[in-house]
């Protein structure tokens, strides 16, 4: 199923579809401001299991999960003082970052040194369904193994109408990936430089 929502002024109607979805253990295909991801509930841990298969990813490379907003974050990791401060001046924006995770979060989705990737994207959608769901939504790219990401949602929903239950169509949106921090201890350290600015760290 695919269902057009405004991507400026999301209709609520149909957000609160999408979040019935994700509380039912659906996977969905939805925009971020980096381009279209593939997700599910943070806590439906069959959904997860269903993307690591989709996407042919070892469990050694966990997935990232979009939060609301700062203060959603520090429910689900560890937020040192300059991490909190670069944070909030970056967030909302194209920025995944490395943190230490909390009991919060899954541990599928924690790498052997129990860090996460946490994302704030500068997308309506995204803030609205997160906002409605309550807890995160996982993210990852809307692409099948060893080809490139779609950017159109009709052609996302095409390819995986095998494994979602739904497509939010907000219009084409080139991909371009995030910036990825890593705030270990409180350090910054560039993991990779992608669309957002990493000159002031």
């Amino acid at each position: 199923m695919v269902i057009r929502i405004n991507p400026d002024n999301p209709q609520v109607r149909l957000l609160r579809q999408t979040v019935e979805i994700l509380r039912q253990g659906g996977l969905i295909g939805y925009p971020t401001d980096t381009g279209y991801a593939l997700g599910c509930d943070l806590y439906n841990l069959k959904g997860i299991s269903r993307l690591y298969q989709i996407k042919r990813r070892p469990l050694s490379k966990p997935f990232s999960f979009i939060c609301a907003d700062l203060k959603n974050i520090s429910t689900y990791a560890v937020v040192g003082n300059y991490a909190y401060k670069t944070m909030k001046r970056l967030l909302p924006g194209p920025y995944t970052f490395i943190l230490e995770a909390s009991r919060q979060v899954p541990k599928i989705l924690q790498t052997r040194r129990r860090t996460v990737g946490i994302r704030v994207p500068d997308h309506p959608i995204c803030a609205d369904l997160v906002g409605l769901l309550g807890h995160p939504i996982i993210s990852t790219g809307a692409s099948l193994p060893d080809q490139p990401p779609e950017t159109d949602p009709l052609e996302i929903a095409e390819k995986f109408k095998a494994y979602l239950n739904l497509v939010i169509d907000a219009g084409i949106i080139p991909v371009a990936p995030s910036s990825v921090i890593s705030f270990i201890d409180d350090v910054p350290e560039v993991i990779r430089e992608g669309q957002g600015d990493v000159s002031r760290l």
